[in-house]
């Protein structure tokens, strides 16, 4: 696989990176997890050229940095691994439908031990890139900011990075330390880092790394109805999976899968490619923990899209219903 930088000033990762979430968190959590597959999934993963291995603490909450750490152990130096700080699950079973209820927790107190016990549950000295999940509201972000650049500055982390935040907070972060990375859901469904985030950080030299670049899915056209998502799956919480907004949105898909039947590709491989030509430092991170999948997304490294074809998913309409 080909490789990029994440920033001007980042670690060298393949251009495409895998997302473990799902390997242990959130869709389809009334299947049982195979964990010998998933960690198939990152060995064979790995053998690809992909290098950018994106967990965070929260999600298990803690199986899933668990479940990295195994698949990494004895390959550790061929992974750059990124996970995150700053959300708490507070109840393991209280969010909707038994899931895990979480809040922000962006407490500089919270960030220097939390980074320790990621550190034993990856099975390493080091992370290349720690992430603020999410900008807790109660706690200024400079505080919060300023405990993920203690991690670097005692080598505890290579790189820091932020999670769903606006320009004027990466501004606020970088008057501290750096902001090597920004992690966002942006996808053919999901563009709204387009209008100020993504400009700004391709002004600055930030990497981008767009989480769900598959629209949770969708725009490969893995399910067309609400009820064909499987039960117990964090999409059904969701407003742009009712049944109403996804019919409206089958268009998206629709022509996502018409890009893909005239240039021989593959409806995911599209889909990727458009992130790719968003800038040099753009980095999609899909998750699967299915080989098939994994192949077929690795392959989007190779796509070239025509200025035609790109022209054309530009002008998709955005989908009907919110994010969350």
């Amino acid at each position: 696989m080909r490789n990029t930088t994440l920033g001007i000033n980042g670690p060298e990762v393949g251009v495409i990176g895998l997302g473990a979430m799902g390997m242990t968190f959130a869709y389809d959590m009334a299947t049982p997890r195979d964990e010998a597959t998933s960690i198939s999934v990152i060995h064979q993963a790995l053998d690809l050229g992909v290098t950018l291995i994106d967990t965070a603490d929260v999600y298990g909450p803690y199986t899933n940095e668990e479940l990295v750490g195994r698949a990494l152990a004895g390959r550790r130096d061929r992974a750059v691994i990124a996970t995150k700080v700053g959300m708490e699950a507070i109840d393991p079973t209280g969010g909707p439908g038994g899931s895990p209820l979480v809040k922000p927790n962006g407490r500089p107190e919270h960030v220097r031990s939390a980074i320790d016990d990621s550190l034993r549950r990856l099975g390493t000295d080091h992370i290349e890139l720690y992430q603020l999940h999410r900008v807790d509201p109660e706690v200024p972000l400079e505080e919060t900011w300023g405990a993920l650049a203690e991690a670097v500055q005692a080598g505890k982390a290579g790189h820091i990075g932020l999670s769903e935040v606006s320009v004027e907070q990466i501004k606020r972060a970088q008057a501290i330390h750096p902001v090597t990375t920004v992690q966002s859901e942006f996808s053919l469904w999901t563009r709204d880092v387009q209008a100020e985030v993504l400009p700004y950080c391709v002004e600055q030299g930030i990497g981008l790394l767009p989480y769900s670049p598959l629209g949770r899915g969708f725009l490969v056209g893995r399910f067309a109805s609400f009820d064909e998502l499987p039960q117990n799956d964090q999409r059904r919480r969701l407003p742009r999976f009712q049944q109403e907004n996804l019919r409206a949105n089958l268009a998206i898909a629709g022509k996502v899968r018409e890009v893909a039947e005239r240039t021989g590709f593959t409806p995911a491989q599209v889909a990727l490619a458009w992130l790719l030509a968003q800038g040099p430092h753009v980095v999609p991170i899909p998750g699967t923990k299915t080989p098939k999948y994994l192949a077929d997304n690795v392959s989007a490294a190779d796509v070239r899209l025509s200025a035609e074809d790109l022209a054309e998913l530009d002008a998709i309409p955005a989908p009907e219903g919110a994010r969350y």
